[in-house]
């Protein structure tokens, strides 16, 4: 079992930033990579984007965040991140983490790729 807990969340204003944490325990040696999803009201759950967990090669990004987030991880306090900068309304999500264990043919962006998840953390931006 992995556990991931967010934090870092909350309300900003349009073209504000803010820094997205995750932290995760439990059988972590065998996580593979790393990856934040976001759910706006009345919308499927969106890939944002995610990383390699031990080469820390970014595997991908969504379009619409391209140039505007940046994720990262430290091994050594076993945590990723997702700083968003030049944050706008249409971000206004719950930002939940995800972690890959099973090697899998699915595509990064694919949720189902993913074995453990986290209960996620609010963005809100308003106009």
């Amino acid at each position: 079992q992995v556990q991931l807990v967010e934090s870092g969340g909350g309300l900003v204003q349009a073209g504000d930033s803010l820094r997205l944490s995750c932290v995760f325990s439990g059988r972590i040696v065998y996580v593979r990579h790393l990856a934040w999803f976001r759910q706006a009201p009345g919308k499927e759950r969106e890939f944002v984007t995610a990383i390699g967990r031990w080469s820390g090669v970014i595997l991908d990004y969504a379009d619409s965040v391209k140039g505007r987030f940046t994720i990262s991880r430290d091994n050594a306090n076993d945590s990723v991140y997702l700083q968003m900068n030049n944050l706008n309304p249409e971000d206004t999500a719950v930002y939940t983490c995800a972690a890959a264990v099973r090697s899998s043919s699915d595509s990064v962006r694919n949720a189902r790729g993913y074995d453990y998840w986290g209960q996620g953390t609010q963005v809100t931006v308003s106009s």
